[in-house]
């Protein structure tokens, strides 16, 4: 039986010490009295009637992404049929990174990348360690507690879940490897064309992390907007799919492929929340008849690319074989312009082209292996969306 104290100290059933225990357990309390006693009757205690209600039925036309009145309580009837296929499809996505063979990746950092593959590696892990946290608690804290339908509701809950998993994977390969935590975990903070990232992400984001926005004022309707096309086409749709591409490079080479592969499924759980998050964007955008100053949005999209182009500048402050700054900006500016048509804005890059045709595939990969190998751990949807 557990301790619900602390259920790791429990002894194991059957033993000699889980015997002693009860019965110094039993020593100490007092008989309790047979079932049958009733030379004391208890004390009746008074309950009153509740009124009854007359609570009306759901219905579905009276749900709203935000603002609504309906039961949020109340999963169905459904109005957003496509939000609970996102929470079914990210059901089929399990995995951990205890699922791959990272051996041969710890080989690979010590004997085979050069100084400048070093540099790449640990700065992209640097950045992502607080990028997932910042967007677990987004999700959680600022989006989440917003939605008053359900179905939306809990499909972000599974997206808060699976944020909490990447920052564990980035957790797990920096512990694989042997990185200095204390130091790669504080790059972020120490350096500044990383720390520009996250602080203009925590700019953006922080000021709808509050439970008591008013959101049909439209000042703040709009703010709660911006905050989410932000994080949905920015954050998690260009600077994550984005992000990885360094690592992939690698994997590319045949070098990491332990650490690319657990980017692989990260990408994917990425692509579906990206995707959820431009979808309710739309909706919000639809039912509540708002329309973005473009000026706005613009300055949004300029903001983040400039911010991008530092990171690359120095993550890539040498280039290594196959991939420079100048590519990985390129590629930034092409993935923003699709977020943004996506979201319905225009190309904040005109003319922007891919300059990584390959990095799409990444999200598509279907995983083939030995069942006696390893574990198996292949993604059935995620990655079949399709973002054009």
């Amino acid at each position: 039986m557990l301790n619900w104290d602390d259920p790791f100290s429990a002894p194991i059933a059957g033993t000699a010490e889980a015997k002693k225990q009860n019965e110094e357990k039993a020593a100490a309390q007092p008989a309790a009295p047979a079932a049958n006693d009733l030379s004391e009757a208890p004390a009746s205690a008074e309950v009153k009637q509740m009124p009854l209600s007359n609570a009306k039925p759901v219905n579905a036309d009276d749900k709203r992404v935000i603002n609504g009145e309906a039961d949020i309580n109340q999963l169905a009837p459904f109005k957003y049929p496509w939000a609970w296929n996102y929470f079914l499809n990210a059901n089929k996505n399990h995995w951990t990174p205890l699922d791959i063979n990272m051996a041969q990746d710890v080989h690979d950092y010590r004997h085979k990348l050069t100084l400048e593959e070093r540099h790449v590696y640990e700065n992209v892990l640097s950045y992502l360690t607080t990028s997932d946290i910042l967007a677990m608690r987004n999700i959680g804290l600022a989006v989440m507690e917003k939605m008053t339908a359900p179905e939306l509701q809990i499909y972000q809950a599974r997206q808060v879940y699976e944020e909490s998993l990447h920052t564990w994977t980035y957790q797990h390969c920096i512990e694989t490897i042997g990185l200095d935590q204390s130091e790669i975990y504080n790059r972020y903070r120490v350096v500044p064309e990383i720390y520009q990232k996250i602080k203009l992400a925590n700019d953006r984001l922080n000021t709808v992390m509050r439970s008591d926005i008013d959101l049909h004022d439209p000042d703040e309707l709009e703010n709660f907007i911006m905050s989410y096309a932000f994080f949905a086409g920015i954050f998690e749709g260009s600077w994550f799919y984005n992000g990885f591409s360094p690592i992939f490079a690698l994997q590319r080479r045949g070098l990491m492929k332990g650490t690319a592969e657990q980017l692989q499924y990260i990408m994917r759980d990425e692509v579906m929340h990206a995707s959820f998050g431009i979808r309710v964007c739309k909706q919000i955008m639809k039912e509540e008849n708002v329309t973005l100053d473009p000026k706005k949005v613009q300055q949004m999209f300029e903001e983040a690319d400039a911010a991008e182009e530092t990171y690359a500048g120095y993550i890539l402050r040498d280039p290594i074989l196959g991939y420079s700054k100048e590519v990985h900006h390129g590629q930034f500016r092409y993935t923003a312009n699709r977020r943004a048509k996506q979201l319905g804005f225009e190309e904040p890059f005109p003319g922007a082209e891919a300059t990584l045709p390959w990095l799409d595939e990444q999200a598509n990969m279907r995983k083939e292996k030995n069942f006696f190998e390893t574990k198996v751990t292949e993604y059935q949807t995620g990655g079949g969306l399709k973002w054009d």
